[in-house]
């Protein structure tokens, strides 16, 4: 009886394999007569595959040659150099720049995986002398190699918790954790073991910044292992004998209790016999070829044949179709869908938005429901490159089309500056906003306008689903509104909070709001006589204010600033009355008297013959500017707002006093 074979669904190439193989086999694909293909090292950990690349003519070299690839190639014989999807250490992608910069006919292709390259920026990011690196992985490995390379400081390699533990107790009598660790994982790290080991990191070291770099394929593919494992009674795990995501399979599954096998391809499987078992798992590394997966599902079963089955599973999804899926994980860097029948589906972060600040874990769960589009489908492996927002955008171009025909307005974020305006992010789709419609001065800061919410309105539809929108045109048309409603309540004595936004010799101008200005003439900022506003006010102070008079036709406010409550007159005759008594200051000299400064704006004369109790020939024999002295307030006559003062009142009042207790103290004539 033949046994039931389940292929796993996360078997073979991984997306960032995927995409270093798909680039080299792009590059065969075009090129030229006379190129060399090379490779740093293998571009992915499978000898089966770099066995077949090296017979379609591809090289390999290791960083020490590549001073002499570079001085070989010529026009005749350009070389171009694959970087593998492992990474590199900026080092050596500086040393590659150099060399492809002095000679025109070397190049080099990056093809590190993007999940390596989170982990170098995460590496270079928190590189400070205040911090320490730790990375879980071979210490050998091309991956790990390229990490620490992005560090310049401190630095520990770990391939188990055991490793972890014997650096902690080396270190029992010094603070190992003196410096921050910065944690990471090589991506193909043992889910289990990176748990183990952030557990004791977090009780040991509470400093320590853990950051969870583990590939999100490898965490569901070592998850599925165990889960397959469980219902079967044999194991296979395809892959290369130093792929390293590959022996952790082969971990994950014996950790189950069940047989499993390590084959890199059908032949090492000759000896076993498929019909001794009632249910066969088949799962391969991130590094393994899909037809090397099908001739060992071949080898293990009778039943229909490999691209039969693919095609059952994946019958009805095709590049472009629009599908459903549900999300079973969220990281920063993509989203992994369920799209059923064993599909998996994959939404990396710019296909979901353009916003590099929104967060993929805060905006979708375990659960959700998220339509998408298919970009490709790999039937091999049972996996679909998907986009949101192709399907957002489908979605509302409509919406910004019909916006521009009826002039609504539109609301999006800015996403980014760039050489000649903005670029708006509106309902998934983007639209260009010129510099001269931003509403920034000519010349102004546009990055200033990155992540905020603006209004606009579509101005042009071009080919291409391309808008071209204005944000100057709404905000003016806000201005215009505002303007309308700010003249429709205009009125006489109406107050304002302003702020002076310029001056000239006869006055104040201040801004009201809305755009709008209005004048305080010189005569209406102070109660005395003042040479140039200026002595009151200064440009950008905040100032009371209220409407005198108005002319909507053309356009002009005649606002006053003075009030009542600041009159010095009225301030005077609140504070004092005739025959109170004052302390003055003299501000001037006259042969007649000398004025006296009351209270700020008010002034009383002193007459001569009231300065003293004798003749004097002049004020000045006996007084001086800015001598402050005690007078009598004689008269004050309030129509003509004039104020009478007398020093020597004050004298007469004193002897008075003097002649009245001198009378008291005398003794009477019946006394003597």
């Amino acid at each position: 009886m033949s046994p039931r074979v389940t292929v796993a669904s996360n078997a073979g190439f991984c997306f960032g394999v995927r995409r270093a193989a798909d680039r080299l086999e792009q590059l065969l694909t075009d090129r030229a007569a006379g190129q060399r293909i090379v490779t740093l090292g293998h571009l992915i950990h499978n000898d089966i595959y770099n066995d077949r690349m090296a017979r379609r003519g591809v090289e390999t070299a290791e960083i020490a040659d590549l001073e002499r690839l570079a001085a070989e190639a010529s026009a005749t014989a350009p070389i171009v150099l694959l970087a593998r999807a492992h990474g590199i250490s900026p080092a050596v992608a500086a040393q590659l720049d150099r060399l492809s910069t002095a000679n025109p006919h070397f190049s080099w292709v990056d093809c590190t995986c993007p999940y390596v390259a989170r982990i170098h920026k995460i590496v270079k990011e928190n590189c400070t002398e205040a911090t320490a690196l730790w990375v879980f992985g071979k210490h050998d490995h091309p991956e790990v190699v390229g990490i620490l390379g992005c560090f310049d400081g401190e630095k520990h390699v770990f391939e188990d918790q055991d490793a972890l533990m014997r650096l902690l107790e080396h270190n029992q009598s010094a603070n190992y954790c003196e410096k921050r660790p910065i944690v990471v994982a090589q991506t193909t790290f043992s889910l289990s073991e990176w748990e183990k080991c952030q557990k004791i990191i977090e009780k040991l070291c509470t400093n320590a910044r853990i950051f969870d770099t583990i590939c999100s394929v490898t965490e569901m593919r070592q998850k599925e292992a165990a889960s397959l494992a469980q219902q079967c009674d044999l194991m296979i795990v395809i892959g290369g004998k130093q792929s390293s995501n590959t022996a952790k399979l082969v971990r994950v599954c014996r950790d189950q209790g069940t047989q499993t096998l390590f084959a890199e391809h059908a032949d090492d499987l000759a000896a076993v016999d498929p019909s001794a078992y009632e249910h066969i798992g088949i799962i391969a590394g991130a590094s393994t070829p899909s037809d090397v997966i099908e001739e060992v599902y071949k080898t293990m079963s009778e039943m229909e044949n490999f691209e039969a089955l693919l095609e059952d599973s994946f019958k009805t999804l095709n590049t472009g179709d629009v599908v459903i899926g549900t999300v079973e994980h969220v990281s920063d860097t993509e989203v992994q869908l369920d799209l059923g029948a064993g599909v998996t589906g994959y939404i990396k972060a710019e296909q979901i938005t353009d916003d590099n600040s929104v967060k993929l874990t805060s905006l979708y769960k375990k659960g959700d429901q998220i339509e998408a589009f298919v970009i490709r489908v790999s039937d091999m492996e049972g996996v679909a490159e998907l986009s949101k927002k192709r399907v957002d955008s489908d979605k509302n171009w409509l919406n910004i089309v019909a916006a521009s025909e009826n002039g609504d307005i539109l609301e999006g974020k800015v996403i980014e500056a760039i050489k000649g305006g903005i670029l708006v992010l509106v309902n998934a789709n983007r639209i260009f906003v010129p510099g001269s419609h931003t509403g920034v001065p000519k010349d102004g800061d546009l990055t200033a306008l990155v992540g905020q919410t603006v209004k606009l309105r579509v101005i042009e539809i071009k080919p291409g689903k391309k808008a071209i929108g204005s944000i100057r045109s709404v905000l003016r048309e806000e201005r215009r509104a505002k303007e309308a409603e700010f003249w429709a309540t205009m009125e006489e004595g109406k107050v304002f909070t302003g702020v002076v936004k310029s001056m000239t010799s006869y006055g104040a101008f201040v801004d009201l709001g809305c755009g709008v200005d209005g004048m305080v003439h010189a005569t209406e900022l102070s109660w005395k006589h003042i040479k140039s506003p200026a002595e009151v006010v200064a440009i950008g102070d905040v100032i009371t204010v209220f409407v005198k008079s108005f002319d909507v036709e053309k356009k002009r406010i005649s606002l006053g600033y003075k009030t009542e409550a600041t009159n010095p007159w009225n301030i005077f005759t609140a504070k004092y009355a005739e025959g109170d008594v004052a302390t003055v200051k003299i501000v001037s000299l006259m042969p007649f008297g000398a004025f006296a400064e009351i209270v700020d704006g008010v002034d009383g004369l002193i007459h001569i013959s009231e300065i003293a109790k004798k003749r004097i020939g002049k004020p000045e024999d006996v007084l001086s500017v800015g001598q402050e002295v005690d007078v009598k307030i004689l008269e004050i006559d309030m129509e003509k707002q004039k104020v009478g003062l007398s020093i020597r009142a004050l004298l007469d009042d004193a002897e008075e006093v003097v002649e009245e207790v001198v009378e008291d103290e005398a003794p009477a004539a019946d006394e003597e």
